[in-house]
Formats: structure tokens, C-alpha cells, sequence
């Protein structure tokens, strides 16, 4: 298996992590992780294909937002809230408020909006 590579809490670029924070789905991994538990792959993102959900990680975790291990045959993640803080201190919590708290909402207007569009 792969090794999972992570940026040091150094290496952490403000672009990267907007850039990470700026997709919906993204978004909505890491408001299901601002609680501060531990969570698998299957439990973030039931509603996605295996293979969208590994590009939403890889970007979440290059970027240095969330830490992921291996757990015998699963991947279990983490926020990484304190190098977050402590890189970029508050940005956390703006773009959780940002989202009105809540991006499934966010996540089903844009839908709605795309499918207005398409009508």
C-alpha cells in the first residue's frame, strides 16, 4: 500500500487550503470533521463514488487540512484544526460560519441553481 503523504504544519500554504475549501463536497468533509472525531472514508462521503471521494481526499489531505491512516483495511481521517489554527488562526472557524454552518445546505441550493440553468 501506498504511503499517505502529509505537508508539515510548516509547508501549510493559505492558497492550497482555500483552494481545498472551495469545492462543496470539500466543504462538507470538513464540516462533518469540525467536531473533532475520528472518521472513515464510507462514513464521510456515502453519497459519492469511490473514486470522486479519493480525489476529495487527496486534495484535503495534499493541502494539509485533513490527516488520513490506516486502520487495518480502512482510512480514517482527521481535521488537523490546531495546524490550521496555528498557520492561519481563525480562518477555520470564518469559513465554517461562512457556510452558514451548515454546507449541505450550500451543496443542495447549488444543485438547485444548476438545475434551474439547465432547464
Amino acid at each position: 500500500m501506498a504511503v499517505l503523504s502529509h505537508p508539515d504544519r510548516a509547508e501549510l500554504r493559505i492558497a492550497d487550503v482555500l483552494e481545498a475549501f472551495a469545492h462543496p463536497i470539500r466543504l462538507r468533509i470538513v464540516h462533518r470533521l469540525a467536531h473533532g472525531a475520528e472518521r472513515s472514508c464510507g462514513e464521510l462521503l456515502p453519497e459519492v463514488s469511490k473514486s470522486t471521494a479519493s480525489h476529495h481526499w487527496r486534495v484535503l489531505r495534499e493541502s494539509g487540512v485533513l490527516h488520513q491512516r490506516r486502520e487495518g483495511r480502512r482510512l480514517v481521517m482527521h481535521l488537523r484544526r490546531e495546524d490550521l489554527e496555528a498557520r492561519f488562526p481563525g480562518l477555520l472557524d470564518v469559513v465554517l460560519a461562512a457556510a452558514g454552518g451548515d454546507p449541505e445546505v450550500v451543496v443542495g441550493e447549488r444543485a438547485k441553481a444548476a438545475a434551474a440553468l439547465r432547464s
